[in-house]
């Protein structure tokens, strides 16, 4: 079942023709590893995450065995955890901060690893989400690719839930074109045609793959 929708959304997104390959990351959070195995088994590579102890627990072991597998990082990330999420992560969809970013680096460089990072754009200057705001964003940039030298690879965003979320993803897409990078983290199970339309190539999809939450 998992895999046949997963192949679903393949075809959906194949469809679309977009002009660069599409990367699901599977959101498997609260899912147990047994429940997500038919997909690693199937070749899958790329799975998502929003808590790094969880992410430790389920992932260490079979990331040893497996090397191909891509773990992403696509929850609120507190810098306290950065150690933790440096050790177990490759992607990190949302850095959106100063202090978190000089953890991430000092982690990076004490256990010699190099991370690819998304950073999390507020587009609708919400109060209750993360993300770095518009105004700030140049400058944040700025400060992570020239100061210290993080792989920093797209944007990120979760839009507002007011029905227009294309309209945020184009926003975000045009952001990405300023800064001149090449990924873009837009889309979950509800709107990642649109966010696919929109330019995305990392899709982040959990409950139309796995089925819902209990």
């Amino acid at each position: 079942m998992i895999i046949e929708r997963f192949n679903k959304i393949k075809s959906n997104i194949d469809d679309l023709k977009p002009s660069k390959p599409v990367n699901i990351v599977a959101i498997s959070k609260t899912f147990s590893l047994d429940h997500i195995k038919p997909l690693i088994d199937f070749g899958h590579n790329h799975f998502g995450e929003n808590k790094v102890q969880e992410a430790k627990v389920k992932w260490s072991e079979i990331k040893k065995i497996n090397k191909t597998l891509n773990l992403h990082m696509v929850g609120k990330l507190q810098s306290n955890k950065a150690k933790d999420a440096v050790s177990i992560f490759d992607y990190i969809h949302s850095l959106d901060n100063q202090k978190l970013a000089d953890q991430l680096l000092k982690h990076q460089i004490n256990l010699n690893r190099k991370l690819k990072y998304f950073i999390q754009v507020n587009i609708g200057n919400e109060i209750q989400k993360s993300g770095i705001p518009v105004t700030e964003l140049d400058a944040f940039y700025t400060y992570c690719v020239n100061e210290i030298n993080l792989n920093v690879v797209g944007l990120m965003v979760i839009p507002p839930n007011d029905n227009n979320a294309e309209k945020y993803f184009k926003s975000l897409n045009d952001l990405n074109k300023s800064l001149s990078l090449e990924n873009l983290s837009m889309g979950m199970s509800a709107d990642y045609i649109e966010a696919v339309k929109q330019g995305s190539n990392f899709v982040r999809i959990g409950s139309s793959i796995f089925g819902d939450r209990s």
